[in-house]
């Protein structure tokens, strides 16, 4: 079927222009592909619209495959090497032959290959690309023609893999084989495509699990039932890629990959901790290449970002931002940074790691294995005349007792702190050991924040609070209604799609100053400067379960009561 009728079918369907046409032109003779795949490619229509057009021209059927069941013991039948890599989903048994997914129409070679394969008849259907890729995960698991592979070529000595390395380096040649470094590529490539911030590698008595943080919660990935074979395999492969010793096993260690997923580049922090049944591993993903919220995309509502705003532009003084580990503390400094950022002004970071570059911010990573850490690392600042100073973190009375005398000299000082509210951050200071006087006078505000999942915006609908759970809680604060995600493609049948987050700003006053000086409570504090008005996180919370950004589920969880 030549180009130009497949052009004018598109054009009279509605699914392409002739602006979009005469584009897609060089890119059609570039790839070499039909014209109906480079629209799919480049998202210039919907990837069923296109289908279901080509079906109707071919007189092909197309099946919505999140509409029908699934012969299950049909696929758990076939080796995954067999349908993986081609991309062709088993559907069912049909009077002696099989009836087979594919997302490609004018593409006969993937069924005839299966066809001889499994020495069976075969019936073609048509079927989106992106559903066919998601159930071989669900049903196989990530990366499961790679560990087809491994466990084809291991034959008998699969079980010296289950012993690891010896101490000199002696399996090495599992560790480089192929198909294991691919399978270890698809494990990271498979969070990346998530948007997953960490990957758990677990190792437990009779399984290796793996599991991916997306939003805040994690959530376990498919893997190929015979993953934990090819466990030391799998935690070897990591360490060299993180430049580790592979060969010791009894201590913990860290360190650093820099990938490159497409056109996205990735830094990967890698953490590994000895366990009774192997050594387990954190990869934190930072995406170097994504571009960081500016401060009015964080979330903060209007009272909130006037006064944090305000409290940015003091001409020095500390300005503190609290929470726990993974609640977007640095990303609201680097919001702030950016804010104020100027010629005129000389900002200097020093951070572990560098998450985001900021143009015309001179940035330090710390160096632990050498000893440059925050403490250091901010004396060395102090002497190259900055106005502005940001700590990527408070950890100890040093770091603390240095940004403090650096707020008191003339200095616009940016930490952050782990504390649970604004109220807290006064107090710990005067727990590492800082004088209260010299706390009180240096701080000016503190903002406590968390981050909420967002209701999936693709799936989002109003339902009726009806949950045993939260229906008192609901009704106490004034909800009769709520949004909820029906959960979908889009969010992984979450209903959840992305986080917003909620904030708490306390501006430090003169009474203030005084109870940090009298050694008053968190909580006595926390009451005082509850009675002046401000917005604690759950108020937060709730007012953005109001608008339907979050649900009460997740305020309730990140939060507790006032």
């Amino acid at each position: 079927m030549s180009q130009s009728y497949l052009e004018n079918y598109l054009l009279q369907k509605g699914l392409l222009d002739t602006e979009k046409l005469t584009a897609l032109h060089g890119v059609v003779s570039a790839s070499g592909e039909n014209i109906c795949q480079a629209v799919i490619r480049m998202g210039l229509a919907p990837e069923d619209k296109v289908l279901r057009s080509l079906c109707e021209l071919l007189g092909m059927e197309y099946i919505d495959l999140n509409l029908i069941p699934l012969d299950e013991e049909l696929l758990h039948s076939i080796p995954a090497k067999h349908v993986v890599s081609r991309q062709v989903l088993p559907i069912r048994k049909d009077n002696g032959s099989i009836v087979v997914a594919v997302s490609d129409p004018f593409d006969s070679r993937k069924a005839d290959e299966l066809k001889l394969l499994l020495d069976r008849p075969i019936r073609t259907v048509i079927s989106s690309s992106k559903d066919i890729d998601r159930i071989l995960k669900r049903i196989y698991g990530i990366g499961a023609e790679s560990m087809d592979q491994l466990l084809e070529e291991s034959g008998e000595n699969l079980e010296v893999l289950q012993e690891g390395m010896d101490e000199n380096g002696e399996s090495l040649e599992m560790v480089e084989d192929a198909s294991l470094i691919q399978f270890v590529n698809q494990i990271i490539l498979e969070a990346v495509r998530d948007r997953a911030s960490d990957i758990h590698i677990e190792p437990f008595e009779d399984q290796l699990q793996i599991r991916y943080r997306i939003d805040g919660m994690l959530y376990p990935a498919v893997t190929p039932p015979k993953i934990k074979l090819f466990q030391q395999a799998i935690i070897s492969r990591v360490k060299i890629m993180a430049d580790l010793n592979i060969a010791e096993k009894r201590l913990p260690q860290d360190g650093r990959i820099k990938l490159r997923a497409g056109d996205r580049e990735i830094d990967v922090r890698v953490s590994i901790i000895p366990g009774i049944h192997g050594e387990g591993i954190v990869l934190r993903l930072l995406d170097r290449s994504s571009i960081f919220l500016t401060l009015e995309e964080l979330g903060m509502d209007q009272e909130n970002f006037k006064g944090f705003n305000q409290l940015i532009r003091r001409p020095h003084g500390i300005i503190l931002v609290t929470g726990p580990t993974g609640s977007g503390k640095s990303t609201t400094l680097y919001g702030a940074l950016q804010k104020i950022n100027s010629p005129e002004k000389k900002i200097i970071t020093i951070e572990d790691p560098v998450e985001y570059q900021l143009e015309g911010v001179f940035q330090i990573p710390t160096k632990p294995k050498i000893g440059f850490d925050f403490a250091q690392g901010l004396r060395s600042i102090l002497r190259h005349d900055p106005d502005i100073v940001m700590v990527g973190e408070i950890r100890d009375r040093e770091t603390a007792d240095i940004a403090i005398r650096s707020a008191l000299t003339g200095h616009l000082v940016f930490s952050t702190l782990h504390t649970n509210d604004s109220a807290g951050a006064l107090t710990r200071l005067v727990d590492m050991g800082i004088e209260p006087y010299l706390a009180a006078s240096s701080v000016e505000g503190i903002m406590a924040q968390r981050l909420v999942r967002k209701v999936c915006p693709s799936c989002r609908e109003e339902v009726p609070v009806n949950s045993i759970e939260i229906k008192e809680f609901a009704e106490n604060n004034g909800f009769h209604k709520a949004w909820k995600g029906r959960g979908c493609e889009a969010c992984r049948n979450t209903g959840y799609r992305g986080r917003i987050g909620i904030f708490e700003l306390l501006m430090v006053d003169d009474n203030v100053r005084e109870m940090v000086m009298d050694r008053v409570s968190a909580g006595k504090m926390k009451q005082y400067i509850l009675s002046k008005g401000m917005k604690t996180l759950r108020d937060d919370g709730l007012d953005k379960a109001h608008r339907g950004l979050t649900t009460l589920e997740e305020v309730i969880r990140v939060t507790k009561e006032n």
